[in-house]
């Protein structure tokens, strides 16, 4: 009796210590998975040349870690929830890596040896299909194509070794995006967490031939440090990408929000639950009290406009009107005028300078008390607008290197304006004008415009722009005068209700996302008077014109 009294003691400790020991084990698990999600990680932000101080302040307040800006790149460390965030909130990225090695190489076959080192079962599955993409910039290595073969090989070896069976390549739509960045000999594989260019935002239905870029009109909207505190005019609006990003600013709306998916989402360690928590959080979101107004010759823009509007959800804040800008009157509340008129580079333009100058007229006479913003690219062009800019910030527009320059527009004469304590430039702007090579030696800056073509080649504007002082059409075809379209707009909507669900066109219904459920359903609204852009993998809806 003694015995199986001292035996059954003995399991009973036996199982309380194994239970123990299991709970333990439970409570290490979650903790490591914990940590995993918590866990700082190298990440690297691309941009465009000119928007990396823009980008590393938007990391900034986005709560990032150890921001270095870097060329056309800003690196920093943050968590999972970071990454995600950094794709869906940042405007100015255009892509968002993560690195997972860094070795040194002088020769394809160092690069073979090193990629093979990296467990590729933790990222990649039988089943699954990748891609390589690489940039370089070394002696050694010459071609970009043939680093991304020896990295394949590399991939598809190791597996063959393992299992005898390999993954698949594909270029359109692979599960995992792989990025090779070689400087020299100093290599780094990156995974891609962005996939398709952060910049293809999903809200343009249509565009005119060679549009602004989304990340560039982001960028130089938040240079000027407008956030919505003022109407926003662009009068050469185009296809409508710099009224859209500004609505997206002045609303703090996350510009993620139309695009159908993100390449982390086919990733082996996806946290579902915590991307749906990033994407239906609108707490961050903002009324905005003023209103944006888009111009444009070319009616064929403004109809191209309009239907990008709509896809977005925006029209309530964004009006477009056909109007020449020669026949821009002085607005009647504080606004900001942001435009990237033509440069006579491809969109054939009829008397470029004649256009330039009469910018400057109409900025001059009719937009005393606000500023202007103007992208550009010939030292001609801005000296015709007659007007002296308070900063000239370089910024490339493509492979142009272009000017993006601030005019401060008042009424009288300098010196009058100075002497009731107006200031021309602020400390920063004197600051950023005072640093040296700021601009490239040399610009080809002026010697297109003696050429014949001038203006004959494209302009990476939409629209052409006709000789104002020739301007004839058919009484019916005029474009409406600026004062006209806003009366009538004021008129349709008025100011105190332009926000109603009744201003809105009826195809700017939406059901919400449903929270906790990445591929639809019903959830969480985005904010007010915002779109829905329905499944994750349909993300917005319009019906056809």
């Amino acid at each position: 009796m003694k015995e199986e009294k001292k035996r059954f003691s003995l399991l009973c400790t036996h199982y309380f210590v194994t239970l123990q020991a299991n709970q333990t084990k439970i409570m290490e698990k979650e903790i490591d998975l914990s940590s995993a999600h918590l866990q700082e990680q190298e990440l690297i932000a691309k941009t465009f040349m000119g928007l990396e101080p823009v980008l590393a302040k938007e990391l900034t307040q986005l709560g990032a870690n150890n921001i270095q800006i870097g060329r056309r790149m800003v690196s920093f460390t943050g968590n999972k929830e970071m990454m995600y965030r950094a794709n869906f909130q940042l405007h100015t990225a255009i892509r968002i890596l993560k690195p997972i090695r860094h070795f040194k190489a002088k020769s394809a076959d160092d690069v073979y040896e090193e990629i093979k080192k990296i467990d590729w079962s933790e990222y990649l599955e039988l089943d699954s299909t990748f891609s390589v993409d690489s940039v370089v910039f070394s002696e050694e290595f010459r071609h970009s194509k043939f680093v991304s073969y020896k990295v394949k090989d590399a991939i598809v070896d190791q597996f063959r070794e393992r299992t005898g069976q390999r993954p698949n390549i594909s270029v359109t739509n692979p599960d995992i995006r792989l990025n090779m960045h070689i400087a020299e000999d100093d290599c780094t594989l990156s995974l891609d967490s962005s996939g398709e260019s952060l910049h293809r935002r999903g809200y343009r239905q249509e565009s005119v031939e060679a549009p602004l870029n989304e990340v560039l009109a982001a960028g130089m909207i938040l240079m000027t440090g407008w956030q919505g505190e003022t109407d926003f005019i662009d009068p050469m609006c185009g296809s409508g990408t710099l009224l859209i990003e500004a609505a997206l600013i002045a609303h703090n709306m996350a510009p993620g929000l139309f695009r159908k998916e993100f390449a982390f989402e086919k990733w082996k360690d996806f946290d579902k639950e915590l991307f749906d928590e990033i994407y239906n959080d609108d707490s961050q979101e903002k009324e905005f009290k003023h209103h944006i107004y888009g111009y444009d010759i070319d009616i064929k823009a403004v109809n191209t406009a309009r239907m990008n509007v709509r896809a977005a959800g925006l029209t309530s804040d964004i009006t477009i009107e056909e109007a020449d800008f020669k026949d821009f009157t002085q607005p009647k509340e504080k606004s900001i005028i942001i435009t990237n008129p033509p440069y006579g580079e491809r969109i054939s333009t009829p008397d470029l300078l004649g256009t330039y100058k009469m910018i400057g007229e109409r900025l001059k006479h009719q937009f005393m008390g606000n500023d202007a913003w103007i992208l550009s690219y010939r030292e001609e062009c801005f000296d015709q607008i007659g007007l002296k800019p308070s900063i000239k910030i370089p910024l490339f527009n493509g492979s142009l290197e272009c000017e993006f320059r601030k005019y401060q527009l008042f009424d009288g004469k300098l010196k009058v304006f100075r002497s009731e304590g107006g200031i021309v430039k602020t400390e920063e702007e004197k600051k950023q004008m005072a640093e040296k090579h700021r601009f490239k030696k040399n610009r080809e800056f002026k010697k297109r415009l003696d050429e014949q073509e001038e203006n004959e080649e494209a302009d990476i504007r939409s629209f052409t722009f006709h000789r104002h002082d020739l301007f004839d059409v058919k009484e019916s075809r005029k474009p409406r005068k600026f004062e006209d379209s806003r009366e009538s707009r004021d008129a349709r909507n008025p100011r105190g209700s332009r926000n109603s669900r009744d201003s809105r066109d009826s195809r700017d219904s939406w059901k919400p996302r449903k929270p906790g459920n990445n591929r639809g359903g019903d959830g969480k609204r985005f904010g007010k008077g915002r779109k829905d852009f329905g499944k994750r993998n349909n993300r917005f809806h319009h019906d056809e014109d």
